[in-house]
């Protein structure tokens, strides 16, 4: 049963010996804070980020030390804000970093590698990574209740690692959610609270529920630290490529964390030694039907216009992007692009990575091959770099979206010449699709 109030104590007043961080610090005023739960300035609402002391980081970490490490993200925990050794570790992260072929080939690029999050441990998408680490310094905080508010892999994710680790919890969704995400949060039996409203609306309602309970929102109070999980997606490209950075990122944006968080891990890297300084850009990816982000880029604000979502790619459809305006600045600053795609080009997306690499992804990979097609297209991308796309879900989550646009299975008699009948208007029906597309 999920309690309502909870006392909140320090496993650690004092740093132990070998941690590498020791506060958190405003991203815009700079104020510092002490590591507890709270994800915004009292000064000036800025948001807060964990402050490490790399030098430390630099005297515990090598590339060998790194290697010898558990095969997840924790290979990595010098540079994560946790303070135990026996951090939850479900297998998470060392997803695999395919060389593609057949969709590199499609596309006309040398160099492209699919990061291929849709098979990520244990829920099947990049959340995995987040809540490892917001679900550890949850329990060093005191928390026994965790929650978030959730597009639907953070719920997943949030309501299986929570069973795990043995905690109360309870996750708060939009009330329009695809049935996989659904049913593959209430299968990890937590309390699901179905909300009449967008994510954004969901969002609201679950900072007051933090205020009023005292429970571990891994995206609200635990934020600071749940979001640094998304940096261990830049250390393993760098180490999947033989540490070495690539020239081109393209992720997909949600409220813009992501982004931020992979070009922090690529610095990082860069700062400790681990790999050669080089400049990635960074290609973002929206859909039309929610692209607050991808619309500041095309009309040159530095502020972020809420929108109301309106797409098939629901768990990035975010309105109101949290670290919005960081995406932008990285955006710029790295000579990158952020681009937005309509439902049908992230429809088209999904389809071309299944049938060219053989990976099924759900909407938000849909959205980011879509918006790679685009840019390399536009002249934006140039096909000769080496590019890595980031792929952060798995399409069984959304089969909604593709329903109807796939085709259907041939329906036969158990006879020989039924089977033949069928094979030949399959072979008909592929020659007049070519046919078109080469009119």
């Amino acid at each position: 049963m999920i309690q309502t109030t909870e006392l909140h104590t320090h496993s650690h007043e004092t740093p132990p010996k070998g941690a590498t961080f020791d506060q958190l610090k405003c991203k815009e005023c700079g104020a510092e804070y002490e590591t507890k739960a709270i994800h915004v300035c009292e000064l000036c609402f800025g948001p807060l980020e964990v402050k490490y002391n790399y030098d430390e980081i630099r005297r515990q970490v090598t590339r060998e030390t790194i290697q010898a490490g558990p095969n997840s993200i924790w290979r990595y925990r010098p540079f994560l804000p946790v303070m135990t050794d026996n951090p939850i570790d479900v297998g998470t992260g060392m997803t695999p970093l395919v060389k593609s072929n057949r969709l590199a080939r499609r596309l006309g690029m040398k160099n492209l590698y699919i990061k291929n999050d849709a098979v990520n441990m244990p829920t099947l998408s990049f959340k995995d990574r987040v809540v490892s680490v917001a679900l550890t310094r949850a329990k060093e905080l005191g928390f026994t209740t965790v929650s978030c508010a959730s597009t639907g892999n953070l719920a997943n994710s949030t309501a299986a690692i929570a069973a795990y680790a043995g905690l109360d919890c309870c996750v708060f969704i939009p009330s329009d959610l695809e049935a996989g995400k659904v049913l593959g949060t209430l299968i990890y039996n937590p309390t699901l609270m179905s909300v009449k409203g967008n994510y954004d609306q969901v969002n609201r309602l679950c900072s007051e529920v933090a205020n009023t309970h005292g429970w571990g929102f891994v995206n609200i109070n635990l934020r600071p630290y749940y979001s640094e999980g998304s940096k261990t997606l830049a250390y393993e490209v760098a180490e999947q490529l033989g540490w070495q950075l690539p020239d081109r990122i393209v992720a997909p944006l949600a409220s813009g964390s992501l982004f931020t968080k992979i070009y922090k891990g690529f610095q990082e890297f860069i700062q400790v030694g681990l790999v050669d300084e080089k400049a990635v850009r960074f290609t973002g990816a929206q859909a039309d039907g929610c692209s607050p982000i991808a619309s500041a880029f095309r009309e040159g604000r530095d502020f972020i216009k809420p929108v109301k979502p309106n797409t098939v790619a629901k768990s990035i459809a975010i309105g109101n992007p949290a670290d919005g305006v960081y995406a932008l600045e990285v955006a710029h600053k790295t000579n990158g692009n952020i681009e937005s795609v309509s439902d049908a080009e992230i429809i088209e997306g999904m389809k071309l990575l299944a049938e060219t690499e053989g990976i099924f992804t759900e909407t938000a990979g849909g959205t980011t091959i879509a918006v790679l097609k685009k840019s390399l297209e536009a002249g934006k991308i140039d096909p000769d770099e080496t590019t890595v796309v980031y792929i952060t879900g798995n399409g069984l989550k959304t089969q909604e979206a593709v329903q109807g646009y796939i085709g259907e299975p041939l329906t036969i008699e158990p006879k020989l010449e039924s089977f033949e009948r069928a094979l030949e208007r399959s072979r008909t029906l592929d020659r007049l699709e070519w046919q078109q597309v080469l009119v």
